[in-house]
């Protein structure tokens, strides 16, 4: 049986444009295309997963390791792996990490002993070195958040830019006491975000009060008591950049008897439903999971050598109708019923190209 490197020596093309052509990417030239087609015909390559999983002792399954599959957010990286995963007749096997870290390299290990044929997963822990052993041996990706100790592929969106692009657009409209509300710092996609808001308070010469900051608010009991400690503050805060759609979410009820504008990190369903409808820093979970498993496949086929590469997706600004000037807090009415349209008003200049390499 052909391998995609004796169609590379056939077509004079390298083991990456085989893989690019077979998987249709467009951007390849139309002869080296039918070099590689021809090549592909002539050597009758095809994908053959359980050959594969003999010659390399590998599963032709791809393993996702996510903090939770029931958060739209990561159901979608999920589903988006799935989609690239089908295409490369493989299958897709999810395991839930939590959130508190404890467990991580037990599941994660729990998976990888099955064999699978690649993993990608987003960290909890805080650390991931225990990865490097089976890193040199199976493709390992990870999502939304860096590893720590381990230098594997990475594919993040822009945490920092959205963060502080959001932040900036409540300062815009009149507001100059913005709270921020978010889970545990120790959590990178919160540090980032906080790192974002601070940096557009800075930008509008704006000291950042330690006392907006409210962190652990991402379940309700810690969005209640952030809302009623931001509520005692004298001046309290008239607008809040809530800095992941889960803490978002929780916030809502919250803030239902306050007169306070919003936006968050992470659109949601109903989200745009709401009233007043929430302005969100608009993700692309679906991207991330196809850009890691694309990634994880490339790996495979040995069309990617090397290093592994930090990639930042970029994200938007949707506004809508919860951002109004101080002097018309009044308008808004509690977080029910449809209101509002929406419109794009900021967004990351275009990336997706490798940067630095991931660093643990």
């Amino acid at each position: 049986m052909a391998t995609m490197r004796e169609v590379a020596l056939r077509a004079g093309v390298s083991v990456k444009t085989v893989s690019r052509v077979f998987n249709d990417d467009p951007h390849v030239l139309p002869d080296t295309r039918r070099r590689v087609q021809e090549a592909l015909a002539g050597l009758n390559y095809t994908p053959n997963s359980l050959a594969r999983t003999f010659r390399d002792g590998r599963a032709p399954v791809v393993g996702v390791a996510v903090p939770s599959i029931s958060d739209p957010f990561f159901a979608a990286i999920a589903g988006g792996v799935e989609e690239v995963a089908s295409r490369h007749d493989m299958s897709v096997v999810v395991t839930s990490l939590g959130e508190d870290g404890d467990r991580e390299r037990e599941l994660v290990e729990s998976l990888l002993q099955r064999q699978v044929g690649a993993l990608v997963m987003t960290p909890v822990a805080a650390d991931q070195s225990y990865l490097a052993r089976w890193a040199a041996r199976t493709p390992v990706v990870v999502v939304d958040r860096p590893a720590r100790g381990v230098d594997v592929d990475c594919f993040v969106e822009d945490d920092l830019g959205g963060a502080r692009a959001a932040t900036a657009h409540l300062l815009a409209r009149g507001h100059r006491r913005v709270a921020f509300a978010g889970d545990r710092e120790s959590v990178p996609t919160t540090a980032n975000r906080l790192a974002g808001y601070r940096a557009a308070l800075e930008e509008a010469g704006l000291e950042v009060d330690p006392r907006l900051v409210q962190l652990g608010a991402s379940d309700p009991d810690g969005a209640a008591a952030a809302a009623r400690r931001l509520a005692a503050l004298d001046p309290a805060p008239t607008a809040l950049f809530s800095s992941d759609a889960r803490t978002t979410m929780v916030l809502v009820p919250a803030l239902a008897s306050r007169r306070m504008a919003v936006t968050g990190f992470g659109d949601f369903p109903m989200a745009s439903m709401l009233s007043p409808a929430l302005t969100v820093v608009d993700q692309d979970p679906a991207a991330l999971g196809r850009r890691a498993a694309e990634r994880a496949m490339r790996r495979l086929d040995g069309s990617v050598e090397g290093a592994g590469e930090h990639v930042v997706l970029p994200v938007r600004l949707l506004e809508r109708s919860s951002c109004r000037p101080p002097d018309r807090l009044l308008e808004l009415f509690p977080w029910t019923v449809p209101a509002g349209a929406e419109r794009v008003v900021w967004s990351s200049a275009p990336s997706g190209a490798p940067t630095a390499p991931a660093r643990g």
